[in-house]
């Protein structure tokens, strides 16, 4: 991929069809769409081959293309975790998803770390068959650039394990863009625009928060990757629909890509 390509998450409309959300992605410019794996949600693990054909369908008639599957599956944490990376990337095949995120869900300590690389690389065969991408993001445990990287480093493979930066984890966690940015280097494959206040976790549209999501786009000029809007309103039920983060994403999107500047 060379330069920038624009998406927007399904978190955004909470559970909307993947038509309905493909088409409104498509109206504001979008490139792709990262789709939500979740039993509330049309698209979950172990839907039937049929069935994820005709999402697949969808989000291509719509112009678009399936950006990424945002899993659930906590690689530091309890459970059958190898059999839901798997299913993932199994359900990333059928749908054409060139990647999966996944979230670190540990305790921040040294064995869920040892915990997470044995899982990673356990499935790590099935990411080169399938030509999948695991992306583990910054969040919960391991918020910041430098402790997501310490997860996907020991592979060694940034091109089939690597990192989504969200925007809002790192600065929130003390980690300045500029040393998320350093850090992370050639393991970072996603990033996710988002917006805060300094005082409230309330997702805002991009540009009306305390994000600094200007020094983010100068950061990314020289990266190439998918740049998606997370909008949490299915946890923020009370936020804006859509479309209103969509176009200021899109304003950032036009504002900060590559060649545009």
């Amino acid at each position: 991929m060379d330069g920038w390509r624009f998406a927007v998450s399904t978190l955004g409309a909470p559970g909307a069809p993947v038509r309905d959300t493909a088409r409104v992605a498509a109206s504001h410019g979008c490139h792709g769409l990262e789709v939500r794996v979740h039993p509330d949600e049309e698209v979950r693990v172990g839907l039937p081959p049929d069935r994820a054909a005709r999402v697949r369908a969808e989000v291509a008639d719509a112009g678009l293309e399936v950006a990424c599957l945002a899993g659930y599956a906590k690689v530091c944490g309890p459970g059958p975790v190898v059999d839901e990376l798997r299913a993932l990337v199994e359900l990333a095949v059928l749908l054409g998803a060139p990647a999966v995120r996944v979230f670190p869900g540990g305790d921040g300590t040294r064995d869920g770390e040892a915990a997470a690389v044995e899982r990673i690389g356990a499935v790590l065969p099935d990411l080169r068959a399938a030509g999948v991408r695991l992306l583990v993001e910054t969040h919960d445990s391991h918020p910041t650039g430098a402790a997501a990287r310490r997860l996907v480093e020991p592979f060694a493979e940034p091109e089939r394990v690597a990192v989504l930066w969200d925007a809002v984890h790192p600065w929130r966690a003390g980690e300045p863009p500029a040393r998320t940015r350093e850090v992370l280097g050639e393991y970072l494959g996603y990033f996710q625009v988002k917006d805060v206040t300094a005082a409230d976790p309330t997702p805002v549209p991009p540009g009306e928060g305390d994000v600094p999501l200007a020094e983010c786009g100068r950061l990314l000029a020289d990266w190439s990757g998918w740049v998606s809007l997370e909008w949490e309103r299915a946890w923020y039920p009370d936020t804006a629909p859509l479309p209103v983060p969509l176009r200021a994403a899109a304003d950032w999107y036009a504002r900060w890509r590559p060649g545009e500047r």
